[in-house]
């Protein structure tokens, strides 16, 4: 079994496991290369281009899964909802959902063709292997709902929270589809090869703890429900410490935690989790001798937990020097 796997079953590896969010992207001169004038929506549903993307870190890092090239937002676009991701801005959604008659007609739409999806991941599974892992993932239904509530991304969410005060049937009518298309983005990888998923839930640390477990959990319970007993889940949101046994009472085999969270105190609000992360994405610019310190810190803290994947707390960012990564995959390996 791979290390990430043997991790995921609550039992430390031989060695470390390592991959990193975002590990596909920007800070990549080969992806950069790769998409030449494509969009990122348009190179997420070109099946060559996306498992191409999704195994360059992996060749190039030596990590030890592949996080799969989508985005959070590729599931809308499959059920025909209008949205782009604008450079420098992010997803914008055309129609912002306001209104229950918003909501009614948002929930006439359904997943359509998946075929490239699925393409795209039996190829990237062809290449790996046995030996490393391909993760799927899917935003969890909140995320989705605030973009779409929003309109873009927001600091502090207040139409979507405004929203599931001021209307609460439609907004457990649109946090329920959002839930569907998650979870049948999620299934979709699985049934083509994955074997693993991650949930992102990026917004949920805006949420109070009351309105996540009335408002929002429920829906999130359901997209990671969708492949239960399948393969092993990972939730992962960031500013969540108030709401992490919530999260990962939700019924998963790991949690993910951001940079804000010390593993061991992670490890203490959840006995017996599996923990992922929390390398701070800051320290990746900051030169190697605070990063190497930084690094034994959080495994040093992630040995409080009955098995650790290391991670960052949190994206690679997009001028992350590479050399930085794959000199970091190497030393905590040895570690």
């Amino acid at each position: 079994m791979s290390s990430l796997l043997t991790a995921l079953s609550g039992t430390r590896p031989d060695h470390l496991p390592v991959w990193f969010m975002r590990q596909a992207g920007r800070s990549l001169p080969e992806y950069r290369a790769s998409r030449h004038d494509t969009s990122i929506l348009e190179a997420c549903l070109e099946p060559e281009l996306a498992a191409e993307i999704t195994l360059q870190p992996v060749r190039r890092h030596r990590v030890d899964a592949a996080i799969f090239f989508s985005d959070i937002m590729t599931p809308l676009v499959l059920a025909g909802v209008d949205v782009d991701i604008e450079a420098g801005i992010g997803p914008v959604i055309a129609h912002p959902i306001r209104t229950a008659a918003d909501v009614d007609a948002l929930v006439a739409h359904e997943l359509e063709d998946v075929s490239a999806i699925e393409a795209a991941v039996r190829l990237v599974v062809a290449e790996l292997g046995d030996d490393t892992p391909l993760i799927g993932f899917a935003g969890a239904p909140f995320t989705l709902a605030a973009y779409l509530v929003e309109g873009r991304g927001s600091r502090d969410h207040l139409a979507a929270r405004s929203m599931l005060h001021a209307d609460p049937t439609s907004w457990h009518r649109l946090l329920d589809w959002c839930a569907g298309i998650s979870g049948q983005f999620l299934t979709v990888q699985v049934d083509a090869g994955a074997r693993a998923v991650q949930l992102f839930d990026s917004w949920a640390g805006s949420l109070t703890r009351a309105d996540y477990v009335s408002s929002v959990a429920p829906h999130s319970a359901k997209a990671l429900g969708s492949v239960e007993g399948r393969v092993p889940r990972i939730h992962f949101g960031t500013g969540t410490r108030h709401i992490l046994a919530d999260m990962a009472g939700l019924g998963v085999e790991a949690m993910g935690i951001d940079y804000r969270t010390p593993l061991d105190e992670a490890a203490a609000l959840l006995p017996g989790v599996p923990l992922q992360g929390n390398i701070d994405p800051a320290l990746l610019a900051a030169g190697w001798e605070p990063l190497e310190a930084h690094a034994v810190d959080v495994v040093e803290r992630g040995r409080a937990a009955p098995a650790h994947i290391v991670n960052l707390g949190h994206g690679v960012p997009p001028t992350t020097d590479p050399g930085v990564l794959t000199e970091l995959v190497a030393f905590l390996h040895q570690l």
